[in-house]
């Protein structure tokens, strides 16, 4: 997975009726664009991350996306 500052990371639920989760990214810790990254959720907490497999990259309109091997998403 890649990501860049002001991606927004989706975290779907893991079990039916979890609610779907959006993180921003902040800064990227990783070299080229991988985890881990230091988010910023909805709520306002901060903390650093590895996405797993339920996570997607959303990319904000007017930016391209870079290429990646998890799905990405312009909102």
């Amino acid at each position: 997975m890649q990501a860049h500052k002001g991606d927004v990371l989706r975290f779907t639920g893991r079990a039916v009726g979890s609610p779907e989760h959006r993180a921003t990214v902040v800064e990227v810790l990783g070299a080229n664009g991988e985890p881990p990254y230091r988010v910023r959720y909805e709520d306002g907490h901060e903390t650093e991350i590895y996405p797993g497999p339920g996570c997607v990259t959303e990319t904000p309109a007017g930016v391209a996306p870079a290429r990646t091997d998890a799905p990405r998403h312009t909102v």
